[in-house]
């Protein structure tokens, strides 16, 4: 099942001509989950060609106005469009305060909306994987995000299957469901099956301070995606807007012993090239993705993340 990271927007609290507020679409299968909405994600996911009809959980990181000000417009074109499908937003407290001031804008819609305020602890269940929420350090009440898969069945021995005297057909499918079958002899599914594999993990950040709790959500993960709102000459001002630096982002990769690091929520104060060099001097395997760029992260026994990217 192919999962993939679309980087819809990636600026940080004031968009620029070429970074638009933050966004982030994960793509797993046939769902679209989509992570903050800030301003003009709808036409973000337009030009991205992603199935915007498609997109039927939306996860807030936090309550500033640049990680929600695209949700009105895009509930508005779905009521458009005639969607008849839920939608269900998360995010933390305020949530429902939030919800209640876009209803007495926008009126009632004709496909149900559910917003759901999450706590520490959650788990949102998905068809073969979980969304949790992740304790991080800003300004507000905010989260991260993890999404993990299950693990998955080992291999199936076809040829122990059948030296085992197990008849081909609806047999061989009992066994990698886990059920006893005859052959020979009742022939149990480990004896059959490899050791289980790994699921994928992707990590979001939101907007934060280096924390513990996100080091360790993040420890393993495919790809870790981490706000790096400014460079180490503005720690300083990163500590008092709680945010991050490149260079604690790639600590933060670094310790998690992550595949891959990506920056968002980029101020237009630096330049990719600045903060792209100062994390790869600490996380080697750091990118910077401009917006619209992708990366397509298979099974970890497939082999290495594909990155479509503009900017290295």
């Amino acid at each position: 099942m192919e999962l993939a990271v679309h980087f819809l927007g990636t600026a940080g609290a004031v968009p620029t001509p070429h970074r638009s507020s933050p966004a982030v679409l994960i793509q797993r299968g046939g769902e679209r989950i989509l992570f903050d909405c800030g301003e003009g994600t709808q036409r973000q996911l337009m030009r991205a060609g992603v199935g915007f009809n498609q997109i039927g959980l939306i996860f807030l990181t936090h309550l500033h106005a640049d990680h929600y000000l695209g949700i009105p417009g895009m509930l508005k074109t779905w009521q458009l469009w005639g969607r008849l499908e839920p939608v269900k937003i998360y995010g933390p407290k305020g949530l429902r305060d939030l919800s209640e001031i876009i209803r007495k804008i926008l009126g009632r819609f004709d496909f149900p909306v559910e917003w759901i305020e999450l706590s520490l602890g959650s788990s949102i269940k998905g068809d073969g994987y979980s969304i949790c929420p992740i304790s991080t350090s800003h300004k507000i009440p905010s989260f991260g995000y993890s999404l993990v898969e299950v693990p998955r069945p080992g291999k199936f021995s076809l040829e122990k299957a059948l030296e085992l005297g197990v008849t081909p057909g609806p047999d061989f499918g009992r066994l990698q469901r886990g059920e006893a079958v005859m052959g020979t002899r009742e022939v149990r599914p480990d004896e059959v099956m490899g050791e289980g594999r790994k699921g994928r993990k992707i990590v979001i950040s939101g907007d934060t301070r280096p924390v513990p709790e996100v080091i360790e959500a993040a420890r393993g993960a495919q790809l870790l995606i981490h706000e790096a709102t400014f460079t180490s000459d503005a720690l300083d001002r990163a500590k008092e807007t709680g945010h991050s630096t490149a260079a604690e982002a790639a600590e933060v990769a670094l310790q998690a012993e992550v595949d891959y690091l990506a920056l968002i929520h980029l101020s237009f104060r630096h330049t990719a090239r600045d903060l792209l060099n100062e994390a790869r001097a600490i996380f080697p395997r750091t990118v910077l993705p401009s917006d619209l760029d992708r990366v397509v992260l298979p099974y970890p026994e497939k082999g290495e993340a594909l990155f479509e990217l503009r900017n290295g």
